[in-house]
């Protein structure tokens, strides 16, 4: 039986004291750990999307504000939080899976990594259905094995592919981030406002309903097939501005029994710092 991406909090409830299911807090920002360490579900380990899910460089031009990092040492931060191949890997943060919870599911399941969920509605959902919560700082375990991967096995695309395909029309390159970040109206994180030329904007929150849950994957299935017509998988490519948030959509894709298109994983943060071409909206 498929195991869905999402997992709702009621199924949650009844599986995470099993001895092979592991919760991480994938929240992100400067008072992530500081939060975490305050209050978080029972039971839940931390994860950085900084040093444990990113290798930043010092000049974001190179690959974006957060690239992946090399496969060796996503190999040895799996084995450090003790997730081996059996564990059932059950992820969440603060803002209804967008600030890294996607971004950590994307990269277990880039390495072959199974039985790995993301919480529907995250920690607001969580609270709103009474789940316990704690301030225990939770220790991972290390596994001295280290966990055996070898590549990426999700599709990706780097800035000069992407430069070549961005006003091909027999592809299609979606940016995820807020219209007015898309339209060049403001730019609150990179250098420059704007998008990529050709690419068009499918906001990641339009994966949500008005209470920051996923739509039905029938629902997301009939928006992304209207949207991406029949322009084919391998030719759509779907961005944010650093890598993280894009995959929010990607895993909208997989909720919806759809196949999952790949990843620019630089992003605005890596193009808008490389003197490449740039569109905004003037309206």
């Amino acid at each position: 039986m498929r195991l869905s991406p999402i997992i709702e909090i009621d199924e949650l409830l009844k599986i995470y004291l099993k001895s092979d299911v592991m919760i991480f807090d994938a929240t992100n920002g400067k008072n992530a750990k500081a939060n975490y360490e305050t209050e978080h579900l029972e039971s839940a380990f931390f994860v950085d999307l900084n040093t444990q899910l990113a290798d930043i460089k010092s000049d974001f031009a190179d690959g974006g504000r957060h690239p992946l990092p090399a496969i060796e040492s996503f190999a040895q931060t799996l084995s450090d939080l003790g997730i081996s191949r059996d564990k059932h890997i059950v992820i969440y943060d603060d803002n209804n899976g967008s600030n890294a919870s996607a971004r950590f599911w994307w990269m277990l399941k880039s390495v072959g990594h199974e039985k790995v969920q993301v919480l529907n509605g995250g920690l607001k959902q969580a609270k709103k259905n009474l789940f316990p919560l704690s301030s225990k700082t939770e220790k991972a375990e290390s596994i001295s094995e280290p966990y055996q991967i070898d590549h990426w096995n999700m599709p990706t695309i780097d800035l000069n592919e992407v430069e070549s395909i961005s006003q091909n029309p027999n592809y299609i390159v979606v940016d995820v981030r807020d219209p007015e970040r898309y339209a060049g109206k403001v730019e609150p994180i990179d250098l420059i406002a704007g998008h990529i030329p050709g690419a068009i904007n499918i906001p990641f929150t339009e994966n949500l309903d008005e209470n920051g849950l996923f739509l039905k994957p029938h629902e997301l299935r009939n928006k992304y097939d209207t949207l991406f017509g029949q322009t084919k998988t391998e030719n759509i490519t779907v961005h944010c501005g650093s890598g993280v948030t894009a995959c929010h959509t990607l895993l909208a894709l997989a909720y919806a029994e759809m196949e999952i298109p790949k990843l620019y994983v630089g992003s605005w943060s890596e193009w808008s710092r490389n003197n490449k071409t740039i569109e905004k909206t003037n309206h």
